[in-house]
């Protein structure tokens, strides 16, 4: 594990992706991992909720409405466009809608939130350098969100604890993946680890 200690507190944000009730609810897409993981994502939002900025997946509202690809995907997954979701179900889980404001929240179409650009100024505008990611899926929208922030040059810090998947399988081979290929791009941690490494900074 690469040195916590770089991030000063005036130059991280924590980007925290897809923590919705779309995913945390019986729907087709619930992910049972969502809510082991919510009180280690609580706890680092809590303590700096300003620097936080929560991204929502937004399924369009029928599959005709979805670009290329994507309109086959949402053909496939009918029952979760918005004709057929209630409104709440986009919404960030409660305990963490909470936070909002001072965090901000960022909505999205795809898996990475990076594609408008907005994103992206918003934290050259604070200085950012290092970005914390946790949510899910680990292996898609947080996959997305970590590669798009490794092209734009930010240092990546991944606490596992903070991170959700769908199959032990998929998940485990991501954090390997994580480790092995971006070593020197991205630190593994756990939330305690964060913690301790910003109050001794």
């Amino acid at each position: 594990m690469h040195d916590l200690h770089a991030t000063g507190p005036e130059r991280w944000a924590h980007i925290c992706v897809d923590m919705q009730s779309l995913f945390a609810e019986e729907t087709e897409w619930h992910a049972p991992w969502l809510k082991r993981i919510l009180p280690a994502v609580e706890d680092l939002v809590e303590r700096s909720p300003a620097e936080t900025i929560f991204t929502r997946f937004l399924p369009p509202s029928v599959p005709e409405a979805a670009h290329g690809a994507w309109r086959a995907y949402y053909e496939h997954w009918s029952g979760m466009t918005r004709e057929h979701l209630s409104p709440d179900m986009l919404n960030l889980v409660p305990a963490l809608a909470r936070f909002v404001p001072p965090a901000l929240v960022y909505d999205k179409a795809v898996y990475s939130p990076w594609h408008s650009g907005e994103l992206h100024k918003v934290l050259q505008t604070r200085g950012v350098t290092t970005l914390v990611i946790t949510g899910g899926e680990s292996d898609v929208c947080v996959l997305a969100t970590v590669l798009g922030g490794i092209d734009l040059g930010y240092r990546i810090i991944l606490p596992t604890d903070a991170l959700y998947g769908s199959a032990d399988e998929t998940h485990d081979a991501i954090l390997s993946i994580y480790r092995s290929r971006f070593q020197f791009q991205l630190a593994i941690s756990t939330v305690d680890e964060l913690i301790d490494g910003w109050q001794g900074a």
